[in-house]
């Protein structure tokens, strides 16, 4: 039996981890702990979860009473790397959410204690679980259109689900990275795992063009706003059972409020991106990301020796919900060849549930190489980082300007 402790008990955390560890993996798993800097937070899983498992305002005691084998860590991003490495200098394995971490010096730090250590972070890209992604994965390891050249990728958010990282702590760049680390992690993920190649230097552009508007915003926060019923961006959640237990229940123990204005003028992350990435082995990657689009999903080209693959998928609007994914391969003599694969049902496209019988139960292999360990996660976040780097520059930047190269 595997003994498992919690850091960070938000909603990603008690619905990702906690909850399914009592619920469903009780045979190989067992939850012995739960932290969180605000501790109500915390009394409010324990409840959920039947209100034995303790609660600990102190990490470090944690870690030495209930001597866990892993640790989660589902907090906000930009302390991922804090607790990585204590966790890691306490002998434990660790499980985090991404991104792992969201600055470059956190980078070379982990993969540093990491090799010291003897332990391994595991990074929760559930992306690579989505039987779209794993589709797709498994048509390039079959050779279909030969060594890949250039993907590109275009990702939009909605106004709803790109409206609430505005709402939330990912709304400043300090506690995320912005959304080129804390959302863009996945996308970059699943290009280099696509390719198989290092990046070795990233251009980018970014800018506030919807949200974080002054002149639009008329309270700090939907719930005290006298135009909610006529807003068409007020968050719908305030009614949802574990919304008001985690957050509005608990914010006089930090003054975290869940539901801030959009149009707040602190927001400093981007809503509309591009950027270019070229691969040490000469693979080049083109990506776009839109916060604000009137619908929600992704398009996506490869190109490759052989031919062209194309696919995409769409999580809301008229074209959303079709029973099938589908990936069209175009090949030089007109010939087209389109492969199917039943959509799965479950929070991000059935990757979740995927992701955490793997995390929870073990597979005896990995032919598509899903694991995801701390390499993969800072070959993903170190995109993003540099990304940053490169708006706030308008330059280039080079991965070898902030990786230890002996490092990776």
């Amino acid at each position: 039996m595997k003994r498992y402790v919690l850091v960070g008990t938000g909603i990603r955390g008690y619905q990702m981890f906690a909850l399914p560890i009592v619920k469903d993996f009780s045979s190989n798993a067992v939850l012995v702990g739960l932290y969180d800097i605000n501790i109500q937070r915390a009394h409010y899983v324990q409840q959920q979860l039947g209100g034995s498992i303790p609660i600990f305002d102190d990490f470090e005691k944690m870690i030495h009473e209930q001597k866990p084998d892993c640790v989660i860590i589902a907090t906000m991003d930009a302390v991922h790397g804090k607790y990585i490495l204590a966790s890691l200098a306490a002998g434990c394995q660790v499980i985090c959410e991404k991104p792992m971490v969201i600055t470059a010096e956190e980078c070379n730090q982990i993969a540093r204690a990491e090799r010291s250590a003897g332990k391994q972070v595991t990074v929760t890209f559930n992306c690579r679980f989505m039987p779209a992604f794993a589709h797709i994965k498994e048509l390039l390891m079959q050779d279909v259109i030969g060594s890949i050249q250039h993907i590109n990728l275009e990702w939009f958010l909605d106004r709803s689900h790109g409206a609430d990282y505005f709402r939330r702590w990912h709304r400043k760049i300090e506690n995320s990275g912005s959304l080129l680390v804390h959302k863009a992690t996945h996308h970059f993920d699943i290009v280099n795992w696509f390719i198989g190649q290092k990046p070795n230097e990233v251009f980018a552009h970014g800018a506030l063009n919807f949200y974080g508007c002054a002149e639009r915003q008329l309270s700090m926060r939907c719930s005290t706003c006298k135009q909610t019923q006529h807003c068409g961006y007020a968050y719908p959640d305030t009614k949802n059972p574990d919304i008001q237990g985690l957050y509005f229940a608990a914010e006089s123990e930090d003054n975290y409020y869940r539901d801030r204005c959009i149009f707040d003028p602190e927001i400093n992350i981007w809503d509309t991106m591009s950027l270019c990435v070229n691969y040490d082995q000469g693979a080049m990657l083109t990506y776009s990301l839109n916060a604000y689009s009137p619908y929600e999903g992704w398009k996506m080209s490869i190109t490759g020796s052989k031919g062209r693959l194309e696919a995409e998928e769409f999580y809301s609007g008229k074209q959303a919900g079709q029973p099938e994914h589908t990936a069209h391969v175009y090949f030089p003599n007109g010939n087209i060849t389109t492969y199917s694969t039943p959509q799965a049902s479950g929070t991000h496209g059935g990757g979740d549930d995927r992701l955490r019988k793997f995390l929870f139960e073990g597979v005896s292999d990995d032919p598509l190489g899903q694991a995801a360990s701390s390499r993969e996660g800072i070959l993903s976040a170190i995109i993003g980082i540099a990304a940053g780097k490169s708006i706030l520059s308008g330059n280039p930047i080079k991965i070898s300007s902030l990786l230890e190269n002996d490092l990776f």
